[in-house]
Parts: structure tokens; C-alpha cells; sequence
């Protein structure tokens, strides 16, 4: 699996904020093993030091726990993962809007942007499904 970074933002967050999405779709559920600091960094093709780092940060948000000889897991708290879903979402957001903003957009026309984009996204499902 190919991974493209983005070279204005460190490669941990990067890869941090991947983990939590995939957490977030249920991939790893609440209480579930992470990979291997060693089988992370092969699969985002990263330095081991570069995961291990990720996932300090995971621990300290409370998104991971680790468990010494076992390896590190998914919090089985359900209300630190909603605080992470609040805040992944605001700042995917704030990002989107401000990039957005930067390209010349007026915010009025955000919101017609997105549900356009939504109905033709939905409306390309349909058609690859018949």
C-alpha cells in the first residue's frame, strides 16, 4: 500500500490522524490490537521511530492504551473516542473551509459546493451499481 504525504504537515500527524479515521470506520474497534510498531512502519514505509512516535500520541490522547509485552490497543472508552470523533471532524472541516476560502470561494457558496458534490458522488454509486 502506497502512502502519499503531505509535505506541509509532519508525516506522525499524518499517519495519526489515518489511524484515528480508521478507528473511527471500525476497522479497529474499541479494545482491539494496533499493529506492530515495526508492522506499521513497513506498511506506511516510514522509520519505526516515526510510528512509535504516533502511537505516544495515541496514548496520550487516551485513543490507545498499551499493555507491556502485549502491545498497544484501542481504548475501550467509549467517550474518548467521541471526543475524538468531534474533533477529527472540526478539523477536517476547518481545513476544508480554509483551503476553500484561499481558493476564492465566498463561504455562502460552501454549503451548495458540498451537497452538489454529495448528490453527484451518490448519483456516480448508482450508476457503477447497475
Amino acid at each position: 500500500m502506497d502512502h502519499l504525504f503531505d509535505e506541509n504537515q509532519p508525516i506522525y500527524l499524518q499517519i495519526k490522524h489515518r489511524l484515528c479515521a480508521r478507528i473511527l470506520r471500525g476497522e479497529f474497534k474499541p479494545g482491539d490490537k494496533l499493529p506492530s510498531v515495526i508492522d506499521a512502519a513497513m506498511q506506511y514505509k516510514v522509520n519505526h521511530n516515526t510510528i512509535q512516535r504516533v502511537y505516544q500520541e495515541l496514548v496520550r490522547d487516551g485513543i490507545a492504551v498499551p499493555r507491556r509485552g502485549e502491545g498497544t490497543f484501542v481504548t475501550e472508552t467509549v467517550d474518548v473516542l467521541e471526543t475524538m470523533r468531534s474533533e477529527l471532524q472540526e478539523d477536517f472541516l476547518r481545513s476544508f473551509v480554509d483551503q476553500m476560502l484561499r481558493l476564492g470561494y465566498r463561504e455562502e457558496e460552501l454549503a451548495q459546493l458540498v451537497a452538489a458534490y454529495i448528490s453527484q458522488s451518490q448519483q456516480n454509486r448508482t450508476d457503477r451499481e447497475e
